[in-house]
C-alpha cells in the first residue's frame, strides 16, 4: 500500500507540472511591468505659484510597459484604483506639504511593479471649526437623530435651486425605521470622529448590520428588492479629508445659507450609516451637537440623500404607557403553579405544536415547580412519553386573556445547545381562527445554539413560520442573570424590549389580528426547527421566572 501511494504521488506531481505549464501558457507573457513613469501636474501652477493655486489639486498620469492597470497609494492614508493610470487628487492638509505617492502597476497574472514620486503642493482650504465640532479636539460619538422628522431623506440633485438642497421626495418620520427589523439596525449606528496627530479619523460601529439601499444589496450578498438590514463588516478606522464643496447646491444664489461649503471624503469606501455607494458627504450645517449632511447617490446622480445626526442618542418612548396592574403572578408560594392562573399543554410535539421539537410536555414537579420565589421550568434528558426529553408548557388559556397592555416578565434563561425557551402570547380565538390567523406575539425566544441573542417575532397571515416579522439583539448573561422582557401592545404598535432596550416595533392596524384577546404561554422546548441540534452531553437546564405582570 505504501509503495502504491509513492507512485501515485509521483504521478500527481507530474500531472500538476503539466497543468502548471498549461496555466502559464494561458496567461501569456508574465513579464513584470517596466519603465513605469509618473507625472504630476499641479493645478494652477505658474512661475509665481510653483506649488499650485491653493486648491491642493494634482493630476497624476502613470505609464509603463506590460501594464494592465494602476493603483495609487497616498501618504495621507488613502488609495485609489486608476485603470487608465490617470487620476486627479485633492490634497487637503492646510499649507505647503510634500507627499510621497506610490504607484502600483499591475501586469498579467498579478505581477506588479512599484514606483514613487514626491509632490509638493499648496492647499489653502481648511475648516478647523468643523474638525473641532466633529471631535471636540479629541473624539466624539454621533448618532442618527431618529426622533427628528427628516433624519433620513432623499431629494433631487439638479440645477433647480428651489429644491436641490432639501429632501423634497421623501423624509422619514420620527423613529420610522424602528418599526421593522428590516430597517431598525440603522439606529444602532455609532459614528465616531477623532483627531489623531492632526488628521481627522472616522469609525462606524454598525452593530454587525448595515441598512442597505436596495441598489447595493449585492455588496453584502443580499438580493432584496427593498432596502434592508444586511450583515456587513464596516472595516477599520477611515481617514477623513476635508475639501471645498462642489455640489449643485454651491451654485444656488442662497448657497451660503444652505451649505457649510465643506465636504468630508472618507477613505476605503467609508460611509455614514446608510449604504448608498458614496464616500463623500457635503456638510450642510454643523454645530457642537447636530450635523446635517448631503450625499449624491452612487450610480444615480439624479438623487441626493440627507442625513441628520446628533451627539445625544435619542430614545424612543413606548407607544402607550400602561400603569394599572391588572394581573400578576409573583411565584411566592412553593409547590405547583397556581391552578387558578395556569394550566398546561401536555404531550409530544405531534399533539399540535410540532416544529419537530424533541420534548414531551408534562406537569410533573421535576419539570415545573414554584420554589424559592421563582417559577422553574426544567427541560431534562430522560425518556418521557415516547420522547427523549421532558419539559413543561404553562398557559393562561381560558383563565386570563386581555387586549392591549404592558407585559413584563423577569426571567433567567436555560443554557445548552438545543434549548429553546419562549415567553409568548397567542390569540384567544385560536379555535375559530386557527394559527396564524389568530396571531402570535413572541415576547422572547432564545436558542442555546446562539447564546445571548434574544429574538422577538410576530406571526400572522402571510408571516407564519420562518417568515415572521422578527427583531433581535445581543444581551449579555441571559442565562446567568435575570432580565426584564417586556412588550408594550397598543392599537398603534407592538413593541418589545429587554431591560428597556427596544428589540423591534411593528405598526398595528385594524387588519391585523393584534386587536383582540391574547393569553400568555411559558415553555422550554428542545431542538426543533429553531432550537437546532441538541448537545449530546445535555442533561438538564431551567428557565427561572421571578414574576409575570400585566398592566393596562
Amino acid at each position: 500500500m505504501k509503495k502504491y501511494n509513492k507512485y501515485f504521488v509521483l504521478l500527481f506531481a507530474f500531472l500538476l507540472a503539466i497543468s502548471c505549464q498549461n496555466d502559464d501558457h494561458s496567461f501569456g507573457d508574465l513579464s513584470a511591468p517596466a519603465n513605469i513613469k509618473v507625472t504630476a501636474e499641479i493645478v494652477g501652477k505658474t512661475t509665481a505659484a510653483p506649488n499650485g493655486d491653493g486648491s491642493g489639486m494634482v493630476k497624476f498620469t502613470a505609464t509603463g510597459d506590460n501594464t494592465i492597470s494602476y493603483k495609487y497609494a497616498f501618504s495621507d492614508g488613502t488609495t485609489e484604483n486608476a485603470p487608465s493610470g490617470v487620476f486627479t487628487k485633492r490634497f487637503t492638509k492646510t499649507g505647503l506639504n510634500t507627499y510621497t505617492v506610490t504607484v502600483i502597476a499591475s501586469g498579467r497574472g498579478g505581477v506588479a511593479t512599484n514606483t514613487t514620486v514626491d509632490v509638493t503642493v499648496l492647499s489653502n482650504f481648511s475648516d478647523d471649526e468643523a474638525v473641532n465640532f466633529l471631535t471636540d479636539g479629541t473624539s466624539k460619538k454621533w448618532y442618527w437623530s431618529a426622533s427628528e422628522p427628516g433624519h433620513l431623506g432623499v431629494g433631487q440633485n439638479d440645477g433647480d435651486a428651489t429644491k436641490n438642497y432639501f429632501p423634497n421626495y421623501y423624509s422619514a418620520g420620527a423613529f420610522e425605521k424602528a418599526a421593522s427589523p428590516a430597517s431598525s439596525c440603522l439606529y444602532n449606528n455609532v459614528l465616531t470622529f477623532s483627531l489623531e496627530a492632526g488628521q481627522l479619523k472616522y469609525e462606524l460601529d454598525n452593530g454587525g448590520s448595515t441598512f442597505f439601499n436596495a441598489s447595493f444589496a449585492s455588496v453584502a450578498g443580499g438580493s432584496s428588492p427593498d432596502d434592508a438590514c444586511l450583515t456587513y463588516n464596516t472595516g477599520s478606522k477611515k481617514t477623513v479629508l476635508l475639501s471645498p464643496s462642489e455640489s449643485v447646491v454651491m451654485g444656488n444664489p442662497d448657497h451660503a445659507k444652505q451649505s457649510r461649503g465643506t465636504t468630508m471624503n472618507f477613505s476605503d469606501n467609508g460611509f455614514m450609516g446608510y449604504y448608498i455607494g458614496q464616500s463623500s458627504y457635503e456638510i450642510l450645517s454643523l454645530t457642537a451637537n447636530r450635523m446635517v449632511v448631503r450625499a449624491v447617490m452612487g450610480g444615480n446622480p439624479a438623487l441626493a440623500w440627507y442625513h441628520i445626526f446628533t451627539t445625544t442618542k435619542p430614545t424612543q418612548a413606548p407607544a402607550a404607557d400602561y400603569k394599572k396592574l391588572v394581573w400578576s403572578d409573583e411565584f411566592n408560594t412553593d409547590g405547583a403553579p397556581d391552578a387558578t392562573k395556569w394550566n398546561y399543554d401536555l404531550g409530544k410535539g405531534d399533539n399540535g405544536w410540532g416544529n419537530n421539537e424533541k420534548q414531551n410536555y408534562t406537569n410533573s414537579a421535576t419539570n415545573v415547580i414554584v420554589q424559592g420565589g421563582s417559577l422553574k421550568i426544567t427541560a431534562k434528558k430522560e425518556a418521557s412519553g415516547g420522547a427523549d426529553y421532558s419539559s413543561s408548557r404553562l398557559k393562561t388559556d381560558g383563565k386570563f386573556s386581555f387586549t392591549y397592555g404592558k407585559i413584563e416578565i423577569k426571567a433567567k434563561l436555560p443554557i445548552g445547545a438545543g434549548t429553546w425557551p419562549a415567553i409568548w402570547m397567542l390569540g384567544q380565538n385560536y379555535a375559530t381562527k386557527p394559527w396564524p390567523a389568530c396571531g402570535e406575539i413572541d415576547i422572547m425566544e432564545h436558542v442555546g445554539n446562539n447564546q445571548n441573542v434574544i429574538l422577538s417575532t410576530l406571526h400572522y397571515p402571510g408571516h407564519s413560520g420562518g417568515s415572521g416579522v422578527s427583531g433581535s439583539k445581543t444581551i449579555p448573561n441571559v442565562s446567568t442573570e435575570f432580565h426584564v422582557y417586556k412588550t408594550v401592545w397598543s392599537p398603534a404598535s407592538v413593541q418589545t424590549f429587554v431591560d428597556d432596550q427596544l428589540i423591534h416595533s411593528v405598526p398595528n392596524e385594524g387588519s391585523l389580528p393584534f386587536n383582540s384577546d391574547f393569553f400568555l404561554i411559558l415553555n422550554v422546548a428542545m431542538g426543533g426547527n429553531l432550537g437546532g441540534n441538541i448537545d449530546p452531553a445535555f442533561t438538564q437546564s431551567s428557565m427561572e421566572i421571578d414574576y409575570v405582570r400585566v398592566y393596562q
